[in-house]
């Protein structure tokens, strides 16, 4: 059978559309544990890129930081805190959290740092205070690429969320891990492609996100 009979087989199978191992269940699963990495790794990065593009300090710090968190493999970062901590929903997200908060650490910095100094120079001139000049002014100008930096981390968790399942979580992962164990590659096709699905339609919320947050102006520019 090739791939396209093993997904039409996966997907007509009214079982995987029920109990606690559907296809919605499932799916609930994966998106849980991946805002949940997402929304913590944005609340650390996000206010250090902020703060250290707006002042232009700590670049090469940040520069080591994101190298060393992308060294970091996922998977063995994984295991090795499932031994130490056993088994919990910490383990899991540890690993997603460090794989997401380097692109936006990084891209929020570089971001920041390429705003025009001129209306940061004219809003200092108006006597506005550092925090406003970073809200209204640096933020609104930096945003597109802000939003690529989050874009990219909320891609590259929402497929390694995967990994979840080898430390018995649930998730899409389930469906490629069980489906390897029992040789049923109906399941682990299906599984791979309701993640490659879901990365889509992260792509999708996210140019919804940039279309919606983003004024006009700058998006010509």
């Amino acid at each position: 059978m090739n791939i396209v009979h093993f997904i039409s087989d996966f997907y007509s199978q009214s079982a995987d559309w029920h109990g606690y191992d559907g296809i919605p269940q499932r799916l609930w699963e994966h998106i849980q544990y991946s805002v949940l990495a997402m929304v913590v790794a944005a609340a650390i990065a996000l206010p250090i890129g902020l703060v250290t593009g707006h002042t232009g300090r700590g670049g090469n710090a940040l520069g080591l930081l994101a190298t060393a968190g992308r060294a970091l493999p996922s998977f063995g970062l994984l295991v090795l805190l499932f031994v130490i901590m056993g088994l919990g929903l910490l383990p899991v997200m540890i690993p997603l959290v460090v794989l997401a908060v380097p692109p936006i650490l990084v891209t929020t910095y570089e971001a920041v740092r390429s705003v025009d100094p001129a209306p940061v120079d004219a809003a200092r001139g108006m006597g506005m205070g550092p925090l406003r000049i970073l809200a209204q002014v640096e933020v609104p100008v930096a945003l597109p690429l802000i939003l690529s930096g989050l874009r990219s981390a909320a891609i590259q968790i929402v497929s390694t969320a995967t990994i979840a399942a080898y430390v018995s979580f649930g998730g899409l992962g389930r469906y490629i891990i069980d489906g390897l164990y029992q040789l049923d590659y109906e399941k682990v096709v299906g599984g791979a492609t309701l993640v490659a699905a879901l990365a889509l339609a992260t792509l999708g919320i996210f140019w919804l996100a940039g279309r919606l947050a983003v004024s006009p102006g700058v998006r010509r520019r």
